[in-house]
Parts: structure tokens; C-alpha cells; sequence
């Protein structure tokens, strides 16, 4: 019988996590018939080694060209599947999680399904979000007001099955018709955002996304490392984002209340305000791999 459903993961540094995430998948696809491709971008903590001697999955060794870009690229090496599993290297899944993931994703309209997910301490994982919008820039999930808030940290909205604007992309399974459809991931993004940008797109074109408390995972988060550059990424593709969807001129309000918030951030201890302060007024000193020096407003 061939593979039902592709679990697909890209590592950058990951050792330290990568082995859990790999021992666990019989477990949580059970019954289901899959196969994994790894995709790494360029490891120099020893992850690739360790892939190589594990035996149970494809590894691709890659350049870094970003998250999107791997995710594609992994999706590439791997057979024509009814579904993927889009899958972070610092994720641990439940036992059976795939099965019940796939009974949801198998009805009429729905594109990707994201499962409970908690944190290390077992606390809930607020994975769910509201669309993005210029009224939710200063990220006030603390009101818990729809209008400001784009986190949904209510845990009772986490207690029921429910179609979402879009959820955390570290563990997603996608329907392959949607995939294709949306031609991947928009690689222009190289580091965050980009599975907002996709859960959106495929809302457009009428692919819902659904989260389930039926199936459950541990994201332990930082796999793949923090530091003030991916700060600045995150913030500028959130600006890029806005403009993509809602035009110039909410960009820029959004820009400016970003401007605000990192303002606000820094002033209060977050160290990685700072650069990315400077980095959103002076387009010179953005990551030169997201491509957006050449105007202040990121395109």
C-alpha cells in the first residue's frame, strides 16, 4: 500500500529536537500508511549526521533559502500523497494524532487541520488567530476584544472543534488539492508569516481551516533558534503582509502603530525591539534575505 499522507519537516540546527519529533510518528499515524522527508537548511550543530543515520526518512540537504522555500522543497522529494504534515522539528505528536486529524481534513472544504497543541509544562498552546488587520497591530490579546486581539487565548475557544481564520503552522495537516492549489508556500517571506499568508490565500479560494481538540501535540518552541534577526524578520513580514492583502495605505498605519509597539517593547526590556526599531526605519539594515531594502514600507 503506498503512503496516504507525506510528513514533511525542515530542520535548521535542530539535533536537540529532531530525534523525539522522528521516534514518535509510528506512534501518532498508527494505522495510517506515511512516509517523511526532512529537508535541512544547512545544519552546522550535526542535525544532517543525524538524519543520515536514522534511516527512516528522506533527507534533503539543502542551502538555507528559508522556511517556505524548505517546506516546498520537501513536498518535491516526497510521493503524490492525499495529504501532508506540515511539521516543525521541535514538535512531538500524540499518539493516533494523524488518524483523527485525517477524519476532519476528509470532509467537504476543509484545507488544513491544526490539532490542541499544549506547552512543555502541558499549559495550552494558544495556536488560533483572527485575520490579521491594522486594529489588531498592537497584538492587545489581553483585552481578549475580537477587534484588538488577533491571538485567541480564551481556552474555551480551544475546547470545541472550529473553523479558524488560521492557527500556528507547527503542526498543520493540508489536504494536497489545497496545497497545489495554492502553489506552496510563498517562499518571499523566508520566516514567518508564511502560513498566515497560505491559510488565507486558501480561505480565498474556499479551503477552510479547522482546528480539532481531538488530536493533540507538545510544540517546545525555539528549535531552530531565536535572535534579533528573525525579531525583525517576524515584524517586517507582518508590514509586508498587511500590504499584500489590504493595500498601501493600511500598510502604513500598520507600519506606524508597529513602529509604537516596538517602541513600547523596547522601552520595556524586550532588547530585541531595538534593532528591529532601527532595521523598519533604515531598509538598509533588513535582513537582505526577505528582498525588502529598497523602500521603507516593505513590499
Amino acid at each position: 500500500m503506498g503512503a496516504e499522507v507525506a510528513a514533511v519537516i525542515v530542520t535548521y540546527n535542530s539535533a536537540e529536537h529532531v530525534d523525539a519529533l522522528l521516534d514518535g510518528l509510528p506512534d501518532a499515524f498508527g494505522d495510517v500508511p506515511y512516509t517523511t522527508v526532512v529537508v535541512d537548511n544547512g545544519s552546522t550543530d550535526g542535525t544532517q549526521a543525524l538524519l543520515r543515520r536514522r534511516g527512516d526518512c528522506t533527507v534533503v540537504e539543502s542551502v538555507n533559502d528559508g522556511y517556505g522555500a524548505g517546506m516546498n522543497r520537501a513536498v518535491r522529494h516526497a510521493p503524490e500523497t492525499a495529504a501532508i504534515l506540515v511539521l516543525n522539528p521541535d514538535v512531538e505528536l500524540d499518539a493516533d494524532a494523524v488518524p483523527r486529524m485525517l477524519s476532519v481534513l476528509r470532509r467537504p472544504g476543509v484545507g488544513i487541520v491544526a490539532p490542541r497543541t499544549r506547552e512543555v509544562d502541558g499549559r495550552l498552546s494558544p495556536t488560533l488567530r483572527r485575520t490579521p488587520t491594522v486594529a489588531r497591530a498592537g497584538g492587545l490579546s489581553f483585552t481578549r476584544l475580537p477587534l484588538l486581539a488577533e491571538r485567541i487565548d480564551d481556552p474555551r475557544a480551544y475546547t470545541t472543534e472550529r473553523t479558524v481564520d488560521w492557527a500556528v503552522g507547527a503542526i498543520w495537516l493540508v489536504d494536497r488539492e489545497c496545497f497545489d492549489a495554492m502553489g506552496g508556500f510563498d517562499e518571499s517571506y523566508f520566516l514567518y508569516s508564511e502560513e498566515t499568508d497560505f491559510a488565507l490565500r486558501a480561505r480565498d479560494r474556499g479551503w477552510a481551516t479547522v482546528y480539532t481538540p481531538t488530536a493533540g501535540g507538545m510544540h517546545i518552541g525555539g528549535g531552530s533558534g531565536t535572535s534579533h534577526e528573525t525579531h525583525t524578520m517576524q515584524m517586517l513580514n507582518r508590514v509586508r503582509l498587511i500590504r499584500r492583502r489590504r493595500g498601501t495605505r493600511a500598510a502604513w498605519l500598520y507600519y506606524a502603530l508597529t513602529l509604537l509597539v516596538e517602541l513600547r517593547r523596547g522601552l520595556l526590556g524586550h532588547r530585541a525591539s531595538w534593532p528591529t526599531l532601527r532595521a523598519l526605519v533604515r531598509p538598509a539594515l533588513r535582513p537582505a534575505v526577505l528582498g525588502a531594502s529598497d523602500a521603507v514600507l516593505p513590499r
